[in-house]
């Protein structure tokens, strides 16, 4: 977790907010009147259509009665169609799900300053303290294995462990300038290791000629699964349960520190402001949170837990590094960088 001082400073900040937060109440009938008077919200999300985004589509339309409209892609495709809709002056989309990306988006002007209720009961460093965004759900990223080739209790359970001779060769993780990617796994070894002692450990591993492949985590994830791969880094533990409980050959190592990233939601200056603020509001309910839950992923809100509470870091027996979106766009070109220097 961050250091206390900078929870208490992010505290205050969102103390700031407070009043932003009160005025835009997101439950309250003014804002659902005006949200249904528009009638449609458009989404850009990131979240897999069957699992969650259908899901939650669904059921928020047959509680308000507004049209959802969403389009699915990655992170990056997403960032660039909002970059590409912003030059010609008219942005599609009411509300948006990222992992980064988000101070682009600011710096373009092109989210809104709001914040749902929600905020008041989580964590601060699940809410942006410039009031831009919130988290949803978290990205626990850690390794996962194929329990027909990796028996339970032989599984690498550090990061040092991966240097034994047994996993060389045998090791996969997506190529991908994200999170659940190499650049996410360059920026968990440095933040938990240190600058030199990360960079001596990235030399190391490189030895083992872990496979780094031009695909999503997922697909890494899938790769494990088929067999083609005994171990995945920088795997989303809630992807090996929602595969592990449908009789997938797959399990997940509790490393220490674990990456947590956060699937935040930001309301866009789209055409549907107020249905944005709405569906935002809907999600970060309890409500919405319980759809997370149901669908495997892992949501933020302290009263909602995951399925397997054991996939949420609880800061004791399974302890987490938390990145914001800030953060992993901050870093993001030089720990590339840095991978293009000792693991490519």
């Amino acid at each position: 977790m961050y250091a206390v001082s900078f929870r208490s400073a992010l505290a205050g900040a969102i103390a700031c907010l407070t009043v932003n937060v009160g005025a835009a109440n997101g439950a309250d009938q003014a804002l659902i009147d005006a949200a249904k008077k528009e009638g449609s919200v458009t989404w850009y999300t990131t979240l897999i259509v069957n699992q969650m985004a259908r899901p939650a589509v669904d059921a928020f339309e047959k509680k308000y009665g507004i049209k959802v409209d969403y389009i699915r892609a990655d992170t990056n495709d997403i960032l660039l169609r909002l970059q590409n809709e912003a030059k010609v002056g008219k942005v599609q989309a009411d509300l948006i799900d990222t992992t980064s990306g988000t101070p682009t988006l600011k710096r373009l002007g092109l989210l809104e300053k709001w914040l749902p209720d929600a905020a008041r009961s989580l964590p601060p460093e699940y809410v942006d303290p410039e009031g831009y965004w919130i988290a949803t759900s978290l990205y626990i990223l850690t390794l996962g294995y194929n329990t027909d080739l990796v028996p339970r209790g032989s599984e690498p359970r550090s990061l040092r462990d991966l240097l034994d001779p047994r996993w060389k060769g045998k090791m996969a993780i997506s190529g991908s300038a994200s999170s659940p990617g190499v650049g996410g796994f360059i920026g968990l070894v440095l933040g938990s290791m240190g600058e030199q002692a990360g960079m001596d450990y990235l030399k190391a591993l490189a030895q083992q000629r872990p496979s780094v492949i031009q695909v999503s985590t997922r697909q890494v994830l899938d790769q494990v699964i088929a067999g083609e791969y005994a171990v995945g880094l920088q795997i989303l533990n809630h992807h090996v349960a929602f595969s592990a409980n449908r009789g997938a050959p797959v399990g997940w190592s509790k490393i220490e520190p674990a990456m947590a990233a956060m699937l935040v939601l930001g309301v866009l200056k789209g055409p549907h402001p107020n249905a944005g603020k709405l569906l935002v509001d809907f999600l970060m309910s309890d409500e919405g949170q319980a759809l997370f839950r149901d669908a495997d992923y892992i949501p933020v809100s302290p009263t909602i837990p995951p399925k397997d509470p054991g996939l949420r870091p609880d800061g004791t027996s399974f302890r987490a590094l938390y990145y914001t979106p800030e953060k992993i766009d901050e870093n993001m070109k030089r720990w590339m960088g840095i991978y293009a220097d000792t693991l490519r």
